[in-house]
């Protein structure tokens, strides 16, 4: 997916968000939303909008001195999701279709983004979200797909919604392979994100080696390339993701919520949908 003329002031509104969560010191914040400026008359439309934004955050890191920004809201993002992971798994094993519900539950969590709106109320959006019925379903073509995989490659999202993904891996009983963000960025999940969420006890969880807030092939690592490349099922959640691999093939399925009108325009749905989309 390339970059729309609406991404740019979304990546500057991203910079000053990440900013403000790691220094009070309003010098520091505006100098971030200079540089960032600056970045502007070279942005090319035609790279996917997560290109771009890594060059966002490590101006911010390098600005405020701050690693990550989002540590603590990761944290707690986790620690919320995990008080209900209980009711969550009761759900899916009551449900008349239980791999469909823990579909819905994994996307639910997508709904957790700093990026595209970071004054949500975690639960009440997770709650909205599996009272929804998807926009855009692929779900027989996704079972049919999972009947038959051996090994499905998941390319993770942001850090809450691990403890969701981690609902959906429990129910395909499938080896997993889980990708999470090579640095910190955003509310991506990372390596020690996975861990504190438990995914590690379902599926192998390895880097990307990619340092933007979505998965970009060319900057991957071997491995995960590798995986890529050999993966019966590839289940790709959230919308950095979908920008990065909208124009991929393979046997790939988005797992998302719209959450920003460019995706919205770039699907032909509204904000606020849920998707289960096949490549």
């Amino acid at each position: 997916m390339r970059t729309y003329l609406e991404c740019i002031p979304c990546f500057l509104k991203q910079a000053l968000f990440a900013a403000r969560a790691a220094t009070n010191d309003e010098k520091k914040i505006k100098e971030v939303l200079d540089r960032v400026g600056l970045l502007f008359p070279e942005i090319p439309l035609t790279s996917p909008p997560p290109e771009t934004a890594s060059l966002v955050y490590p101006i911010v890191r390098e600005i405020t001195g701050v690693l990550d920004p989002y540590k603590g809201m990761k944290e707690k993002n986790i620690r919320e999701a995990l008080k209900v992971y209980s009711s969550m798994k009761a759900l899916v094993e009551a449900a008349d279709d239980p791999l469909q519900m823990a579909v819905k539950i994994s996307i639910a969590g997508n709904s957790i983004d700093f990026g595209a709106n970071p004054g949500f109320d975690f639960e009440a959006e997770v709650k909205k979200a599996i009272e929804k019925d998807f926009s855009l379903t692929h779900f027989e073509a996704f079972k049919r797909r999972l009947d038959k995989a051996r090994n499905i490659l998941f390319l993770g999202d942001n850090a809450g919604e691990t403890v969701f993904d981690r609902i959906l891996i429990e129910t395909m009983r499938k080896p997993v392979t889980y990708v999470v963000r090579e640095k910190p960025i955003i509310n991506d999940a990372t390596l020690e994100d996975a861990i504190n969420s438990g995914l590690n006890e379902v599926a192998e969880v390895i880097p990307s080696g990619c340092d933007a807030p979505g998965t970009i092939l060319s900057r991957c690592s071997k491995n995960v390339l590798q995986a890529f490349r050999n993966s019966d099922l590839i289940i790709s959640k959230g919308q950095g993701n979908f920008e990065g691999l909208s124009e991929e093939k393979g046997p790939i399925f988005f797992l998302l919520m719209v959450k920003c009108p460019v995706i919205a325009r770039h699907t032909g749905l509204k904000e606020g949908e849920l998707v289960l989309m096949q490549a």
